[in-house]
C-alpha cells in the first residue's frame, strides 16, 4: 500500500503560500513570496536531500504543476534528477495540456483515483506545494504523513496549510530537528482518532467511594 506524504514549508501562523519566490503565487495581493530563502542552511538542505532520496511519485495541483513544469525540466541538479523521471499525478481540468514527461491527470474524481493509487504497488505519493489539493486530501482523510518545515516568521494573510474543512485526526511525532536558522523540521504520522479528556476535578462515583472505604 502506498502512502500519501505532504511535505510543506509553513510559517508560524500557518501560511504556505509562495515560499519560493516573489512571482510564484501573488494571488490575493500576497507580498512575501520567497519567504524561505534566507533560512536555508546545510541542515535544512540535508533534510530535503533525505526527502527526495527514496523513490516517489509527485502529487500536484495544477498551479504547482505549471510552476514546476516551467522550471525543473531545464535544470541539472539532484532535485531535477529526481523530479523529471518521476511519475506526476495532477489535479486538473485541462489534461490535454500536461506536457511534462511522465505526467498523468487524476481525472474527474480525484478522491476516488487517489484511493485507487494508494492500494496499488509503487512508490509513495509526495505532495509538493498544491495548497488547494491538500485541502481536498485533508477533508477526506487521505494524507498519511505530514513533513513540515516551520519557519520562524509571521506572514499574516495568505493561503493556509490547514483550512476549516480538515477532517479531525490525531498524528504522532516520529522525527524532529532544528536548523541553525531556527527552522523546525518535523515528521508526523497518522495515529487514529482524537482522544479527549478533562483536567477538571470530578466527584468520585458511589462505587469509587465504596472502594475507598475498603482501603481504610
Amino acid at each position: 500500500m502506498r502512502k500519501i506524504i505532504a511535505a510543506t514549508f509553513v510559517s508560524l501562523d500557518g501560511i504556505m503560500q509562495a515560499p519560493g519566490g516573489p512571482e510564484e503565487d501573488p494571488v490575493g495581493g500576497f507580498k512575501f513570496g520567497g519567504w524561505t530563502f534566507h533560512y536555508f542552511d546545510e541542515v535544512a538542505g540535508a533534510a530535503l536531500d533525505e526527502l527526495f532520496s527514496k523513490p516517489f511519485a509527485l502529487l500536484l495541483g495544477r498551479r504547482t504543476y505549471d510552476i514546476f513544469a516551467a522550471y525543473w525540466p531545464y535544470q541539472k541538479d539532484p532535485i531535477a534528477d529526481a523530479f523529471n523521471p518521476a511519475t506526476k499525478y495532477v489535479a486538473t481540468h485541462r489534461p490535454d495540456s500536461l506536457t511534462w514527461q511522465n505526467t498523468q491527470s487524476l481525472g474527474s474524481d480525484i478522491v476516488a483515483r487517489l484511493e485507487e493509487l494508494k492500494q496499488e504497488d509503487g512508490p509513495d505519493l509526495l505532495i509538493q506545494g498544491s495548497g488547494n489539493l491538500i485541502q481536498t486530501l485533508l477533508a477526506n482523510g487521505l494524507i498519511d504523513e505530514i513533513r513540515l518545515m516551520t519557519f520562524p516568521l509571521l506572514l499574516g494573510k495568505g493561503k493556509r496549510l490547514f483550512g476549516d474543512g480538515a477532517m479531525p485526526a490525531a498524528f504522532k511525532l516520529v522525527k524532529s530537528q532544528a536548523s541553525t536558522t531556527g527552522v523546525i523540521m518535523a515528521t508526523y504520522e497518522r495515529a487514529g482518532e482524537i482522544r479527549t479528556g478533562s483536567f477538571a476535578q470530578q466527584e468520585p462515583s458511589e462505587a469509587e467511594l465504596e472502594r475507598r472505604k475498603t482501603w481504610k
